[in-house]
């Protein structure tokens, strides 16, 4: 991956769909969420395809599926695919992975084994669609000591979520699971573990920054909001406080890195900061170069 040749890094991007046509969403949550994005042309782009997207943009992108399955049926695309389609497209993919944390010990096991021999980076949880308090200690706390110990980074779907929305009983998903307060206890109790809280927390911002300015390890993504609709509070500490823990992240394939970024140019975000956000602070945090 050239660093210097890339505009931006994408840490929030979605596998949706399998080399075999399965999708990680069944058809009432995805046909909501494209919706609730507004969302225009295809849906479910293949991984070799969002290689060649950000590929052609000059970006590098996070990559992950959903493993949900415990709350849904519906099984995930397979962390390994997602792997092994990162490593084919080293210059521009960058693999996290996602794992049941309903899983338990072997859920455990998974997640060592996919650092390990697969590469992975990170893993996404989704404590809203996976139904769990991230601060229960009965469920993912066995995960987090794998993640904390290889130096992987955790990333927690925080506030409302688009999946859902529209559907009768938002889908049986409920918002309660993703109030980032329930992370501030995780950060205190893995205190060198790597963080992401995603998205703009909504309705949770300020507990968002709290825990961002609080917690040495805790980074935000802006992802899954077009930035004209950013909270102003959000803004100011992007400029300021957290000017080295803000990161770009669209929630492609549901909103385009081009939308966003279309948006971010309007808004009103020191020039020597907008660097930081787009792709500095995830080249460090991702440890793509020195500390």
């Amino acid at each position: 991956m050239d660093l210097n040749d890339l505009v931006a890094i994408d840490v929030h991007t979605h596998a949706e769909v399998s080399s075999k046509g399965h999708s990680s969403l069944d058809d009432d949550l995805h046909d909501a969420s494209s919706a609730y994005f507004k969302v225009e042309g295809k849906r479910k782009p293949t991984l070799e395809e969002t290689a060649a997207y950000y590929r052609e943009r000059r970006m590098a992108a996070v990559i992950f599926t959903v493993d949900a399955e415990s709350a849904t049926g519906t099984a995930p695309v397979p962390n390994e695919e997602v792997a092994e389609a990162a490593a084919a497209n080293a210059d521009v993919l960058i693999p996290f992975a996602s794992i049941d944390p309903f899983r338990g010990k072997a859920g455990v096991k998974q997640a060592r084994r996919l650092v390990e021999e697969y590469g992975v980076k990170g893993f996404k949880f989704h404590p809203s669609i996976q139904g769990f308090f991230p601060n229960d200690r009965s469920v993912a706390y066995d995960l987090y000591e794998v993640i904390e110990e290889t130096g992987t980074i955790a990333l927690f779907h925080t506030g409302q979520t688009g999946i859902g929305a529209g559907v009768p009983g938002g889908g049986g998903i409920r918002l309660k699971y993703s109030n980032p307060l329930h992370v501030d206890d995780v950060a205190a109790d893995f205190p060198h573990l790597k963080i992401i809280l995603a998205h703009p927390s909504f309705p949770w911002q300020d507990e968002a920054l709290a825990v961002a300015t609080h917690k040495p390890g805790v980074h935000i993504d802006l992802s899954g909001w077009s930035p004209k609709y950013f909270p102003p509070q959000l803004v100011q500490y992007a400029n300021t406080l957290l000017k080295d823990k803000v990161l770009f992240g669209s929630d492609f394939p549901v909103l385009t890195p081009d939308r966003w970024l279309a948006d971010f140019d309007k808004l009103t975000i020191k020039e020597e900061v907008r660097p930081k956000i787009l792709k500095e602070n995830a080249a460090r945090l991702l440890g793509l170069t020195k500390p």
